[in-house]
């Protein structure tokens, strides 16, 4: 899988300062309709050596926030910020890399809600959260 740059997307997305860059997330696939990413599980674990729940839910709203930013910057010239994220933990991972595949639940003129849903590597599904955004026009 070839890894997009998040630069571009929003200054706020990438660099050195970003959350999305100190967890180790990876662009793999953008566009409003599907957005895709891995993070490593490594440098993400809460104490037991398990991901912690918190690393999923930044993941989860990485990713269905770009989902998001994307419909509202060609559909409206707008901007998209999250209020509210929820989420389910099914399974725990203690290595390797977990990708989250985001897709649109509502494309609205004012809301975007995604579903994202984070799997381990052997394709288990380890998260499944729900992202709202609000859709802001210049």
């Amino acid at each position: 899988m070839e890894t997009l740059s998040l630069d571009g997307l929003d200054p706020a997305l990438d660099g050195p300062g970003s959350l999305a860059t100190r967890m180790g997330i990876a662009l793999v696939e953008a566009a409003p309709e599907r957005v895709v990413g891995t993070m490593p599980v490594e440098g993400n674990l809460q104490p037991y050596g398990l991901l912690h729940g918190g690393a999923s839910c930044v993941l989860a709203e990485t990713l269905g926030s770009i989902g998001a930013a994307l419909h509202a910057a060609q559909a409206h010239g707008g901007i998209a910020v999250g209020i509210d994220i929820n989420a389910t933990h099914h399974k725990s991972a203690r290595s390797g890399l977990v990708t989250g595949v985001a897709t649109p639940l509502h494309l609205g003129g004012s809301i975007a809600s995604y579903e994202i849903v984070i799997t381990n590597e052997d394709g288990d599904r380890v998260c499944t959260a729900r992202l709202t955004c609000a859709i802001r026009r210049p």
